[in-house]
């Protein structure tokens, strides 16, 4: 076992471990100095001191260097508060030189070694020249980012269509693949507009219960197909996958319908065959919504 720190550097952004020292004590959101690839890093405590097994930290773990002292705080705030001024001599930049692209956000390193501008485009983009008018500007290292559509969400944040903080800027560290075949195994609408987020791409939700779905999936019958009732034979037309409720037509005797609803292991059926989902599987590439990084 070792001990180790979680640290963050953004809201929302991946979890990573440090060394403590073992003359300090941290707390949960308190922010400390680090040393990092990049360099000297400013960030947060997402877990307070803690043991884990070896094998989950890559070596070297590299160490805390100290607990943030009220003028790195303020330094901190200074680049804070450089971002929008900066953003805007960089969108303006962007105009001049007449490139394609959309600038999403930026970021100081702690050192004053280097600022970061990330951006989204269509295509590639040949930014040597612009790289060289920001240095001349900033006068300090100047790097460009071309991100995806779904990191520039993650990086604006906003309110998703469930009324919540978009998980991709709030909960989830790191993008995970979701699928229109998602979305048809869990009886969603497949409009685009109800099953997409902010980035206009299929939402990160959608993974979060699909196990649940894709295990029900085995153990309820089809709509549509035939089962047994206690009240005679029906007809599936509906199912309610998290209640394991199958709701049938049965036909009465007056040439109607009669709809019942039954729990899955009072009806006979046919179980669905485990492989049936993969038959078609590559078919329609457009069904896949990946990551494009």
């Amino acid at each position: 076992m070792i001990k180790v720190v979680g640290i963050k550097f953004k809201s929302g952004g991946k979890l990573y471990y440090f060394a403590p020292k073992k003359d300090e004590t941290y707390e949960r959101n308190m922010p400390v100095i680090v040393e990092t690839s990049r360099g000297v890093e400013y960030a947060w405590v997402a877990y307070p001191e803690r043991e884990i097994a070896d094998d989950e930290v890559v070596s070297p773990l590299k160490p805390i260097l100290r607990i943030a002292t009220q003028k790195d705080i303020e330094k901190y705030k200074s680049f804070e508060e450089k971002k929008p001024e900066s953003m805007k001599i960089c969108r303006e930049k962007i105009v001049k030189h007449g490139l394609q692209m959309k600038l999403v956000d930026c970021e100081f390193s702690f050192d004053s070694g280097k600022i970061t501008f990330f951006f989204t485009s269509e295509s590639r983009v040949d930014f040597r020249e612009l790289v060289k008018d920001l240095a001349a500007t900033f006068h300090t290292r100047i790097d460009l980012r071309q991100v995806g559509i779904r990191d520039e969400t993650k990086y604006l944040g906003g309110i998703a269509p469930c009324g919540r903080v978009c998980c991709c800027s709030g909960n989830m560290p790191e993008f995970k693949k979701v699928s229109v075949k998602m979305a048809k195994a869990q009886n969603l609408s497949l409009n685009p507009g109800k099953i997409s987020g902010l980035c206009g791409r299929l939402m990160c939700c959608l993974g979060y219960e699909i196990e649940h779905y894709t295990e029900a999936a085995k153990l309820l019958p089809k709509v549509g197909s035939e089962v047994s009732s206690p009240d005679g034979k029906a007809t599936v037309v509906a199912l309610n996958m998290l209640k394991m409720l199958v709701r049938v037509k049965i036909d009465d005797k007056n040439g109607g319908f009669i709809f019942k609803e039954f729990p899955a292991d009072e009806l006979q059926f046919k179980k669905q065959n485990q492989n049936q989902g993969n038959q078609n599987q590559g078919k329609k590439k457009d069904e896949e919504d990946e990551d494009e990084e």
